[in-house]
């Protein structure tokens, strides 16, 4: 098995409540959720693995009846390190689930211990009781034993549900959501630098399930071209499975996410696209596919134009950039790698590549200066939200906005600008931002000051120029290193 990296913060929280267990000796129960292949179930087999405690391990299967699944519960229970005699466990399994989280209760410890219970939703998927039976199996059987319980799943509007205020398990467990790898521990992960770290995050989307099959050192260009010569690499089957798992059957939400993922931002773009021959997808049905994409998967993200006035229109993007990926370029490489061309396979990405990367780098950046600025060590420490700004015509568009609140800003601190590519920002770029920022609603010419992000650093004259921040590759991934 590769070996684990980063995570400290998400095993520290795990490890405060296998304390909390163990000093009140009554049980815990946390809520884990995240994307497919975020890396849940590798978290948390490593938190058992250090923690030296007994513990029971249960994935379930999706598609499995609740008969099958009950007896897979138990053979799982049988086997673990949990029951100090394992005879004690029926061979038979019993009928139902309060029944089987009995035969857990019987056998748990004196000592505290950990139960896992991964992709919960297929269990509630195979039985319409389970949530009630867990419910009443932790109130009744666990909650005063010194146990762990910890939930896991996938479905995120389902894990979300679990502990919603009209379902049985409210207010019983914490819960948690389980981001990707951020590009400090991606870079650790490959051992590469930070431009190349950062390549790679957002190739991978920080996803461990890509990142195990990428060689060590390997620039982000050189893993794809390698790549493109396997159609079944992870880094085409990971984004396709998200997309099979969320969209089991082509439909309109599928084509509204592929609209986005091509490159449209806007309402009007987005309707025209997810069409059909006879028109644009009516407003009545495009806008609750939106919301359901953006609140309920949280597949597509939001972003408004951030100043001390509201402003329209809004723009979507797809929330992950490994699957923004997919649907930008891998997706139709993929097609060619199939028909053993990987050579023209490579050519899609590479001839996209510069585009996409300078679109899919600026949410990173906005998420790395929010973070300098809550440590304190920032020009303006006052900055609460990073977003961005532009007007109807999109002329001008300001990459970087930093203000003391969101949607409407109170103060805009600074705007910025990202330029992510091979040259140096230079004083044409510093005149276009300084000419733009003048139209944003709230900027201030003696107090508003500039921020530059550069991948390939500034011309001396800009350098040396009254600018207030110009980071590189090195300060966005340090903003993520503790």
């Amino acid at each position: 098995m590769p070996p684990f990296v980063g995570r400290q913060a998400e095993l520290a929280l795990l490890r405060k409540r296998l304390d909390r267990v163990a000093a009140a000796g009554g049980g815990v129960a946390v809520a884990i959720r995240g994307r497919r292949q975020v890396g849940k179930s590798r978290l948390v087999q490593e938190f058992c693995d250090r923690a030296g405690r007994p513990y029971l391990y249960f994935a379930a299967t999706k598609g499995a009846s609740p008969v099958e699944g009950i007896a897979d519960f138990m053979a799982e229970l049988r086997d673990s390190s949990l029951p100090a005699d394992p005879d004690l466990v029926p061979l038979t399994a019993p009928p139902n689930w309060p029944d089987a989280f009995r035969a857990l209760a019987s056998a748990l410890p004196r000592t505290p211990s950990i139960v896992v219970l991964d992709e919960l939703p297929w269990l509630a998927e195979q039985d319409p009781v389970f949530d009630g039976a867990l419910q009443t199996a932790w109130d009744r059987l666990l909650a005063t034993r010194p146990v762990l319980l910890l939930l896991l799943g996938s479905d995120l509007h389902m894990m979300e549900r679990l502990t919603a205020y009209d379902r049985p398990f409210y207010g019983r467990a914490d819960s948690f959501v389980l981001g990707p790898l951020n590009p400090a521990e991606t870079g650790a992960a490959l051992g590469l630098e930070a431009a190349d770290a950062i390549d790679a995050h957002l190739v991978s989307g920080g996803l461990p399930g890509i990142l195990r099959s990428w060689p060590h050192a390997t620039p982000a260009l050189d893993f794809i071209e390698a790549e493109c010569a396997d159609p079944a690499s992870p880094l085409f089957g990971v984004p396709e499975a998200t997309l099979l798992a969320e969209f089991p059957a082509p439909d309109q939400a599928r084509r509204v996410l592929e609209a986005v993922g091509s490159g449209d931002r806007t309402h009007a773009n987005i309707a025209a696209t997810a069409g059909s021959q006879s028109g644009a997808l009516p407003s009545g049905i495009l806008s609750p596919l939106l919301r359901r994409l953006t609140e309920e998967k949280r597949i597509l993200a939001t972003d408004a134009p951030l100043s001390t006035k509201p402003g329209r229109p809004a723009l979507y993007h797809v929330a992950d950039s490994n699957l923004r990926l997919y649907l930008a370029a891998t997706r139709s490489a993929q097609e060619l790698s199939r028909r053993g061309r990987p050579e023209a396979a490579y050519r899609v990405v590479e001839r996209r590549w510069t585009t996409w990367r300078g679109r899919a780098v600026e949410p990173l950046i906005r998420q790395a200066l929010e973070l300098a600025a809550a440590s304190g060590d920032f020009p303006w420490p006052d900055t609460e939200v990073v977003g961005a700004w532009w007007n109807r015509r999109f002329s001008p568009e300001i990459d970087l906005i930093g203000a003391d609140r969101a949607p409407v800003a109170g103060t805009v601190f600074f705007a910025g600008s990202v330029k992510w590519l091979a040259s140096p920002f230079d004083n044409h770029d510093l005149a276009t931002l300084v000419q733009g920022a003048a139209e944003i609603p709230g900027f201030a010419p003696d107090t508003t000051k500039s921020a530059i992000v550069s991948l390939s650093g500034t011309t001396a004259s800009v350098a040396a120029g009254e600018v207030g921040l110009v980071w590189g590759p090195g300060e966005v991934v340090s903003a993520w290193r503790p």
